[in-house]
């Protein structure tokens, strides 16, 4: 059973989302404030956190960049679902900077967080992967090592801090190298999404260049194919 954290400062948020992703299977705890949420996340293993951006005693913003920083989260680093205003594009980018996987605009559909929970949780989840994405639990590309079924990437032998979303887009260009992708292609392979702001793609793979590569400036590994997307350049041999 998936053990979600939902954290609002509204309780009747906390409420609604708490029933519909409880009565989806999942195990929601609840936290009002960033020092709550905090507490939550260091006493229990979680798979997702739905995060509302406005908290008392700071910003979900600080609670997501603090998740994703090393030993910070009890057990494993969770997915993150971000509660945004409706139309803040600012604050859905930041959101995403922040290593968020998915965001859901307030005033929200329980409906669809409970489908975005089921997309991300699917996506980052550790476990068997479908036959079609291909054998093999690690993938190598000259100084890059990613265990998948560990879900943990290495380059130079040092481990990465790869947020989940991060780690299951390497995972996808691996598998796909030389093969150029739409920012839609990409939304809909990695994200499940066949609809959805392309932004979100864009700040991963800005995000994910400053991971992988020596000079993310001049990219060698994820690069751009202009008037197409992105390509995933194998470095063996070179």
């Amino acid at each position: 059973m998936p053990r979600v954290l939902v954290v609002d400062d509204d309780p009747t948020v906390r409420e609604v989302a708490g029933a519909y992703l409880a009565r989806d299977g999942h195990e929601v705890l609840e936290a009002d404030d960033v020092a709550s949420a905090l507490a939550v996340a260091h006493a229990h293993v979680l798979d997702l956190v739905v995060l509302d951006v406005m908290l008392p005693g700071g910003s979900g913003l600080d609670v997501c960049r603090l998740l994703r920083e090393p030993g910070r989260a009890h057990g494993r680093e969770p997915a993150v679902i971000l509660l945004t205003a409706l139309g803040e594009e600012e604050d859905r980018v930041a959101g995403l900077v922040a290593g968020a996987d998915d965001y859901v605009p307030k005033p929200f559909s329980p409906r669809e967080l409970v489908l975005r929970a089921r997309s991300v949780l699917r996506r980052t989840s550790p476990g068997p992967r479908p036959a079609a994405e291909g054998a093999g639990d690690v993938l190598r590309d000259g100084d890059l090592e990613v265990d998948v079924a560990g879900h943990r990437a290495t380059r130079a032998g040092q481990e990465l801090p790869l947020t989940s979303r991060e780690l299951a887009l390497l995972v996808h260009l691996l598998r796909h190298p030389g093969r150029a992708f739409s920012r839609e292609d990409l939304l809909r392979d990695v994200w499940g999404w066949e609809f959805g702001d392309l932004s979100t793609v864009t700040v991963h793979v800005r995000r994910l260049r400053g991971k992988v590569e020596a000079d993310p400036a001049s990219p060698q590994r994820l690069v751009t194919v202009w008037g197409v997307g992105y390509r995933w350049d194998p470095q063996e041999g070179r």
